[in-house]
């Protein structure tokens, strides 16, 4: 059973993906870190009647083994299994320092499965923890399989691009990020010169960059690919780029290091510091620059125009990259999840 949010985005996706046998429930859940106080008695309402709702669920389903990934609708489950005594509890963090609500629910789990080794510092005298990697879907996994066997040309051919010009891939998650897209378009005529550039802006800000691209010559749109959102394509999209500009959200721990895709990483700045710091564990190794958001409008040509033009740059970036890849992270927590379900493979704190 996959537990979502009310009105959330998680029952579409549960059902793009065709999981055979998964049942979907919605339950009510909402933040309360950073909330005002306005807003916050609400949330708290919320919040007790998604622990009403997950008893319930809880009491339907009888779960041997629940695994968290975080998010406020995580809370409300892991407290009512755990006041039910229901099931062992797996907690998966997959930024490298862990919010509010993956605190709280460590708490409640018999282990932790970490993305990077980098997270241990959050989770001192911790025993029952184990370092992953982030999982990937198989489709990143088979392309990145089949680029290796087959090269940039053929993953370049879904969009129509010229494999021997440099690609600079731009994306800033489902939603896109707004200072990323109106830098990019900004920039769009200098960059264009040089490379071509696969841009997904995220529906939000569709109606504008598509208003933008009408503004091209016909030279600069024949470099120029602009998508709202990429679903089966993305694996391509990450194989055909040369170079990313995005944001440091946690899919960046696991997508880029499979393709071994040098990045340029603008972590968001409203939203505690969770990017910033995979953006800066990113860079640390070797495998990203990192930019300010403020600092984009000034950054974006120089900066991409510089690691473009300097192929022995990127290669050694890309290879940092690819020295951070764990392709096998859905597999060892699926195993994480198996002994959870054998009595006595893993420790039960509850007992």
């Amino acid at each position: 059973m996959w537990v979502g949010g009310a009105g959330g985005m998680e029952a579409d996706l549960v059902k793009r993906e065709a999981l055979a046998g998964v049942q979907y429930a919605a339950i009510p859940a909402a933040g309360v870190h950073g909330v005002g106080l306005r807003s916050l008695p609400g949330n708290l309402w919320q919040l007790g009647r998604g622990l009403l709702a997950s008893f319930g669920l809880l009491r339907q389903f009888r779960p041997d083994v629940l695994l968290f990934t975080g998010g406020y609708v995580a809370v409300p489950v892991a407290l009512a299994a755990r006041l039910s005594r229901i099931g062992r509890a797996v907690l998966y963090v997959p930024d490298i320092e862990p919010g509010l609500a993956l605190k709280t629910l460590a708490r409640f789990a018999d282990h932790i499965a970490l993305t990077t080794e980098d997270s241990f510092q959050y989770f001192a005298g911790r025993r029952s923890l184990s370092v992953t990697g982030y999982p990937l879907r198989p489709d990143l996994l088979k392309a990145a399989s089949r680029l290796q066997a087959e090269g940039k040309a053929a993953a370049c051919q879904a969009f129509d691009l010229r494999p021997e010009l440099p690609v600079l891939l731009v994306f800033g998650g489902s939603k896109g990020s707004r200072s990323i897209n109106r830098a990019v378009m900004a920039a769009l005529p200098d960059l264009l010169q040089e490379m071509q550039v696969l841009h997904i802006s995220g529906k939000l800000d569709w109606a504008e960059v598509e208003q933008s691209r009408l503004s091209l010559s016909p030279e600069q749109a024949a470099r120029y690919r602009l998508y709202p959102y990429l679903h089966e394509e993305m694996a391509a999209a990450l194989a055909c780029a040369d170079l990313a500009l995005t944001r440091a959200g946690a899919s960046s721990l696991g997508e880029f290091p499979l393709f071994g895709l040098p990045a340029i990483l603008a972590p968001y700045p409203y939203a505690w510091r969770y990017q910033r710091v995979n953006a800066d564990y990113l860079a640390r190794h070797g495998a990203a620059e990192v930019v300010e958001d403020a600092d984009l409008p000034d950054q974006i040509i120089p900066l991409v125009r510089s690691l473009m033009t300097d192929l022995p740059r990127r290669q050694k970036m890309a290879q940092a990259m690819r020295q951070l890849a764990r392709p096998d992270a859905a597999q060892q927590i699926a195993t994480l999840l198996s002994q959870a379900a054998a009595p006595g493979l893993l420790v039960d704190r509850r007992n």
